[in-house]
């Protein structure tokens, strides 16, 4: 996929599972679960035990029918090692300019983190349009994001950390592009337990709330 496709994509579905787990099997299975639950896109994150084999894994599954990222790259031979296993993005939990020079060369989406507008002026003159803020829920949640929207009106943002189905719709108000949701989505614990359910429920709720907010402004 093109970088401006996967944009789309990510924009589309508007939740973005952080996936972590500790072990390759209970990511695997937990990638089988939100698909299941109607998202088809996750980030496997690198702290995930052997995560770049569960990406091969994911795509050589599911193939086109499921935008596979890597999160928590933080280094160009990380991001090479993910890209080499089939990921379409890279997500960093702050600002590596190797892992964006790389991706660039390779033609496929790097979304760096960042928090303050500082660090947003930095991406910004790598070329950098869409950012993952994080740790969103630490510096005022929805209320950051639309603070800094009014400085940086022409990117978009992904806010990540402390977002779930009782906040979605406040973050997509204040001006997410999507949103980063972890353990209140991709909840291994309850896939554990024999529990799926629940994150099918999170799931659904989430998916409610986008195509509210999105219908509201207009943006099907």
């Amino acid at each position: 996929m093109t970088i401006e496709e996967v944009v789309r994509q990510i924009h589309h579905v508007g939740i973005v599972p952080v996936l972590r787990a500790s072990s390759a099997d209970d990511a695997c299975r937990a990638v089988e679960v939100i698909c299941e639950a109607g998202i088809p896109i996750v980030e496997i994150t690198m702290t995930v035990p052997h995560a770049t084999t569960v990406i091969r894994e994911v795509v050589r599954r599911y193939g086109d029918t499921v935008l596979a990222g890597a999160g928590t790259v933080v280094d160009a031979e990380q991001a090479s090692a993910c890209l080499d296993a089939g990921a379409e993005f890279l997500v960093s939990p702050g600002v590596s300019v190797p892992v964006i020079h790389l991706a660039r060369s390779r033609k496929k989406l790097a979304i760096p983190g960042a928090l303050t507008p500082t660090e947003i002026m930095a991406l910004t003159e790598h070329g950098i349009n869409l950012v993952k803020i994080f740790p969103c829920s630490s510096v005022g949640g929805p209320k950051h994001i639309s603070s800094l929207r009014a400085p940086f009106p022409k990117l978009d943002f992904i806010p990540t950390g402390g977002v779930n189905a009782s906040n979605a719709e406040e973050y997509l108000r204040a001006g997410a592009f999507a949103l980063g949701v972890g353990a209140d989505l991709a909840d291994i614990h309850s896939i554990r337990a024999g529990q799926a359910h629940k994150v099918a429920s999170a799931a659904q709720a989430l998916k409610v709330a986008v195509a509210k907010v999105r219908e509201a402004q207009g943006d099907r």
